[in-house]
């Protein structure tokens, strides 16, 4: 591959890059999060690892040569890892201007300190001849810490940037460095018949070929790994994609029916119908309650109120439909159904009421008015689907769903806590603490109703 056509590949990802930037960057919170977490903690992994290599070099530098003039490129050393911890500090997801700018100060300093003689060093030596050394090698060190920000942007840059200032490099030591001419002679000298071995012993050649190799290599491991971290950077935004969605199921499903759907590839929104439970909850005469008081205090009881309604729900496997002011509807059934359905039901309404004892044995004792909470449960069939055009709701529909709605409303007339129809007590087998009623009149409902009931 010739080095015109890497420059091409790479210029275009680059360029691609800046025009897709915006675009690329997501635009909700779990994944933008998680860009930004992995970047942060690969900036502070780049660091590390940049110290450590950058401390392993200067151990071998001083072992190596053991002179005064080592002291250059300790310091040139000391000036990376500033760089690096800079580079640390304004690091973030997406274009950075002085992140880039600290990365062309990063690329332009290792630069200088490969190609620049070393103004410390007493004996003058050709300049050309720092290349027998092959310390293009370090700057792999900034490659590979590069790859540690998870950013290929910042990989390709690297690339590109490296072999321009490297040929340019090359081009003033060419031009601009200190030769021996004496010393190309006795090369000559010493192969008269071989002048490709006399170039390759001559301590004033740059070796034009090898530098070429050096960059094209480089930019091919550049551009290899910039591909590799655009693909993990995929894979961290399909798992934060992931986390958004389980977290968006997590506010209206149990744990156990998360972890259900999430193995499910069937659409949520597929239009479906069976047997549910549906519980209605509301608090009788919060209006007047709310009347003159501060809105902090009404908050506060309704989020108190819905916190153990909500916990109710979810620890017996139902699903938070929505919440209705200072009620809320929850279903026992959905979006899948389960054999115990109903008895997990029934089961959450003893439980919230007992919570709601509870609760308010802790407001009397804070002179606070008690809450009376009401509930309707009904079991039957329903209709399950989106609904909406632009703005999609799971939606539970169908005549159960008014049944219990109208339970619950009816406990105000017969002054009950709790009213549960008979086909929900059938279908649990389970009437402990509920006592038998009177059949019902219920609008929508042709016949009277078999109710239970728990005072």
């Amino acid at each position: 591959m010739r080095t015109d056509d890497m420059v091409d590949i790479s210029s275009t990802l680059t360029t691609a890059g800046r025009n897709e930037s915006d675009a690329e960057i997501p635009a909700h919170r779990h994944a933008q999060e998680a860009l930004e977490r992995n970047k942060r903690e690969g900036m502070d992994l780049a660091v590390k690892a940049r110290i450590g290599a950058l401390s392993v070099t200067a151990v071998m530098l001083v072992f190596l040569n053991p002179n005064w003039d080592v002291t250059w490129y300790l310091f040139l050393l000391f000036c990376l890892v500033l760089v690096g911890l800079a580079q640390r500090r304004v690091g973030r997801v997406g274009q950075s201007g002085a992140e880039l700018a600290l990365l062309f100060a990063d690329l332009l300093l290792m630069t200088l300190a490969l190609l620049v003689p070393n103004p410390l060093q007493v004996d003058p030596t050709p300049t050309a001849l720092i290349y027998n050394f092959e310390v293009f090698q370090y700057f792999f060190i900034i490659l590979a810490a590069g790859v540690l920000t998870y950013s290929w942007r910042t990989i390709i840059a690297i690339g590109n940037w490296t072999m321009a200032m490297w040929l340019l490099g090359t081009l003033c030591v060419w031009w601009f460095g200190r030769t021996f001419p004496e010393l190309t002679d006795a090369a000559h000298a010493m192969f008269p018949n071989n002048p490709d071995l006399a170039r390759q012993f001559d301590p004033n050649n740059v070796n034009w070929d090898l530098r070429f190799q050096q960059v094209v290599v480089f930019v091919v491991v550049a551009v290899i790994l910039a591909v590799a971290v655009r693909r993990y950077q995929n894979l961290v935004l399909d798992s934060a994609e992931m986390a958004r969605e389980r977290t968006n199921l997590a506010r209206y499903f149990s744990p156990t029916m998360v972890e259900e759907l999430s193995t499910k590839d069937e659409p949520l929104g597929q239009i479906r119908s069976h047997d549910a439970a549906v519980l209605f909850v509301d608090i009788v005469g919060f209006t007047a309650y709310s009347d003159g008081r501060p809105a902090q205090e009404v908050i506060e009881t309704l989020r108190a109120f819905h916190a153990r309604m909500e916990s109710e729900v979810f620890a017996h496997g139902g699903t938070l439909d929505k919440y209705l002011g200072d009620g809320l509807m929850a279903t026992f059934g959905t979006p899948l159904p389960l054999e115990d359905d109903a008895v997990r039901a029934v089961a959450c309404v003893r439980a919230m009421v007992d919570r709601m004892q509870a609760l308010n044995v802790a407001r009397r004792a804070d002179n606070l008015p008690e809450i009376d909470a009401r509930f309707g449960l009904h079991f039957g069939p329903v209709v399950l689907g989106d609904i909406g055009a632009n703005r999609l709701e799971f939606a539970v529909l169908g005549d159960t769903v008014n049944v219990a709605s109208r339970l619950e409303a009816m406990t105000r007339s017969l002054d009950v806590r709790a009213i549960v129809s008979d086909a929900t007590i059938a279908a649990a087998g389970d009437s402990d603490g509920f006592r038998r009623a009177p059949d019902q009149e219920v609008r929508g409902v042709t016949d009277p109703l078999a109710v239970w009931v728990l005072d």
